[in-house]
Formats: structure tokens, C-alpha cells, sequence
């Protein structure tokens, strides 16, 4: 092992500084846009989570609300909360449009101002696992929950299409020194490592979202515009490499298409958590 990659694997990163980036990452563009093509992976892991009416249940993360809604859609009270306000006023514009009455607050899923033991049941799709310091996100999650509640998570896997993309955006980017792969929540080792001592169960299975575009140009073009992390990378490149990250991508479509025609079908693995809290 060379000195550089030994200080590299050692290093502590800069968390501050790190979560100030993702926030502007998020902040950028209009995840919104792909929040709504999400909406089923929400209302399936209500459904994983066997919601009861009347339940007190917490979004973190939430984005532009997709879970939020599909609580709020099973009778339950529902706080919806992220640390980008445009996106919680998106939610608030679905939910109203809905007739569905959600709490939106601005909120740190690494300091949630809620004591413990606030809700029945805590959820997030796609969103805590962005954390910069996970072990204090997941700290937050169970301690909100209230003993024999649940926590109820969403999030893409190492070696799905989205996890995939990210290591495809590293090549050009690389992560900062120390800082975990947002990726590990797709896995169950790091999630009992997160979870296990404040858990009776967990419960994690593969699910599959299937990205339907246009073709495979549409989903990058969409991407590019919209998703923060994806427009923060190419913003930041020449413009050289950026044909570059964009032919990579493109390949990595092509290669997980299965369409069978001009459009884009493509699978993107996702873990499905359901975390039984003691």
C-alpha cells in the first residue's frame, strides 16, 4: 500500500464542509423532478411498513415529499422534513394539491429537533443515506422512534444502476478523503452495524425501480438539468471531460437497458429496510 492511498483510507474527513457541498448539490437544479418519478418505491415501503391510521410518522430526508404523500394517504400524521427548503415547499404544493394535511419542517436529518421517542414509525427514501456522518444520521433515526416502532428506509445498492452511476461520477470526482460511500446503507452489513443494537429485527430485501425515459439521451439529459449531484459534476469538469463522463454514462445505459427498443427501461436495484426498533 502506498503512503498516499494509506493517508487517504485513514484521513478524517471534513463533514461540515462536506454536508455544506451536498446542500448546495441538492440545492441546485430541481430534484423534484425526479422525486415524482419515484413515488411507488414510497408508497411500497409504506405498504413494507404495514402503517396503521392515526400514526405518528417522520420523512427525513424527504425531498419533494413522496413518501410523506404516501403516509399522508394511509390516514397517518405525517412531519415531512429535509434541509433544502425549495424542496419541502415543492412537497407542500403536492400535498395541498392532494388535499393532504403534512407538517413540513427544515430539518438536519444529523440533529433532528424532535426528542425522543416522537414518532411510531420514521421513514426516508433515498435521502438519510446522503448523509455525511452516517453513524450520527442512523442515531438520529432510532432516536426519535419510539421503542417497538419502526424505521423504514429506502436506498439504492454498490452495484444497482444508481449506485453505478455514483462510482461512474467518482472516476472523474473523487469522494473526499474518509468519506464513506453514501452506497453502504444498501447494504445489511452496515446497516446492523448502524441499527443492530437498537433493533429487534431488521429486515432488508432487494427491490427493483425501473428507470423509464425516453431513451437513454432523455435520462441523461433530465439528470444533468435536474438531479444536483449529477449537474454539480459536470459543472465542475472541462468540457472535455465532460464527454467523457457523458459517454461513460451513456455506456453504463446501454449496457443495463432492457428496453428492447428506443426507449430506456433500466433497473435500478434499491434495499428495502424495515428496521424493528426494541
Amino acid at each position: 500500500m502506498t503512503t498516499m492511498t494509506a493517508a487517504r483510507q485513514t484521513a478524517t474527513p471534513d463533514l461540515a464542509a462536506l454536508k455544506g457541498r451536498q446542500q448546495a448539490a441538492w440545492s441546485s437544479g430541481n430534484y423534484a423532478v425526479i422525486g415524482t418519478t419515484l413515488q411507488i418505491v414510497g408508497e411500497q415501503l409504506c405498504e413494507a411498513l404495514d402503517l396503521r391510521a392515526g400514526s405518528d410518522v417522520l420523512d427525513v430526508a424527504a425531498g419533494n415529499g413522496m413518501a410523506s404523500l404516501a403516509a399522508a394517504r394511509r390516514w397517518c400524521n405525517v412531519t415531512s422534513t429535509d434541509y433544502v427548503p425549495a424542496l419541502l415547499e415543492c412537497g407542500r404544493a403536492r400535498a395541498t394539491a392532494d388535499g393532504l394535511p403534512i407538517e413540513f419542517k427544515q430539518a438536519d436529518a444529523e440533529s433532528l429537533p424532535f426528542g425522543d421517542a416522537s414518532f411510531d414509525s420514521v421513514i426516508s427514501t433515498f435521502g438519510v443515506m446522503f448523509a455525511p456522518n452516517q453513524a450520527q444520521a442512523g442515531s438520529e433515526l432510532a432516536r426519535v422512534c419510539k421503542p417497538g416502532g419502526r424505521i423504514g428506509l429506502a436506498n439504492w445498492t454498490p452495484e444497482g444502476f444508481i449506485g453505478r452511476v455514483f462510482k461512474t461520477l467518482g472516476k472523474y470526482l473523487p469522494p473526499a478523503a474518509g468519506a464513506k460511500s453514501p452506497a453502504l446503507w444498501g447494504t445489511p452489513a452496515a446497516l446492523d452495524e448502524m441499527f443492530g443494537s437498537q433493533a429487534s429485527s431488521i429486515k432488508a430485501e432487494p427491490r427493483m425501480f425501473n428507470f423509464r425515459y425516453k431513451s437513454p439521451e432523455h435520462f441523461l439529459d433530465v439528470f444533468r438539468t435536474y438531479y444536483g449531484p449529477v449537474l454539480k459534476a459536470f459543472d465542475a469538469l472541462d468540457a472535455a471531460s465532460q464527454q467523457d463522463l457523458h459517454n461513460d454514462l451513456y455506456a453504463l445505459i446501454v449496457r443495463m437497458n432492457k428496453s428492447g427498443d428506443a426507449t430506456m427501461v433500466v433497473p435500478g436495484e434499491y434495499l428495502e429496510v424495515v428496521i424493528a426498533r426494541k
